[in-house]
């Protein structure tokens, strides 16, 4: 299962960023520097943005971290991360390729992990997602903090309803019009659905080991920022 969503991911590296725009309407970026701000309130300098992909969020880390900080990138897919690397140079930044439930580092060794649009394609199974997110527990130092910026399901039953029928509508042909890849965007349009909700992903946080669990709600509930202490 993990190789078929590393060849996906691997197929759409050069255009990810543009879907994604294109289908949030460009508000992708904004809640990526929602979620940045909200986890450069930790302490510490060393810092993960774990399933990075072509690095937005590590970039965005970067802007706000102050010159002593360190941060480190890590994703599964080499493109991805080549992609990243397109960018340029960033003094304070350095990129990992690895599996994010087995991650090369030390327990205790971050003060901060970070994770943006990626946590609903590490598993929709519930025991499988635990699994992922004590690896990222086990990498915090006590104290240290967790940001998870995704998708969610609104609250109101109408506007849930809406944006699945966008989803269903706009995911697979956009994507495969603007990647090229049918078999990306189908699988994507089969997660956003059907990612937990943003009490019940509170819940799995808390079942994952992680304590003083709060939500914030963007953009009528169609995203979320998730933060936990460890």
């Amino acid at each position: 299962m993990r190789k078929g969503i590393q060849k996906i991911f691997s197929e759409v590296a050069e255009t990810y960023e543009l879907v994604n725009h294109v289908l949030t309407l460009g508000l992708d970026i904004l809640w990526r520097k929602k979620a940045a701000r909200e986890a450069v309130r930790a302490k510490g300098f060393l810092w993960l943005d774990v399933c990075s992909g072509t690095g937005e969020m590590a970039l965005n880390l970067s802007r706000l971290a102050d010159e002593k900080v360190k941060i480190v990138s890590v994703d599964f897919c080499h493109p991805m991360i080549t992609r990243a690397l397109e960018k340029g140079e960033i003094p304070n930044l350095s990129f990992v390729l690895a599996e994010s439930d087995r991650l090369p580092f030390a327990d205790m060794a971050f003060n901060l992990v970070t994770i943006s649009f990626a946590t609903r394609n590490i598993c929709p199974n519930r025991g499988v997602l635990v699994t992922h997110l004590k690896e990222f527990h086990r990498v915090l130092r006590p104290g240290g903090h967790f940001v998870n910026l995704e998708t969610s399901q609104p609250s109101f039953r109408i506007i849930k309803r809406l944006f699945h029928l966008y989803i269903r509508l706009t995911v697979k042909q956009l994507g495969f019009l603007l990647s090229g890849s049918k078999a990306a965007y189908r699988y994507l349009a089969y997660t956003i659905p059907r990612f937990f909700p943003p009490e019940e992903f509170s819940s799995i946080l808390r079942e994952a080991g992680f304590a003083r669990v709060t939500h914030r709600s963007l953009f009528l509930g169609v995203s979320a920022i998730h933060t936990a202490i460890k």
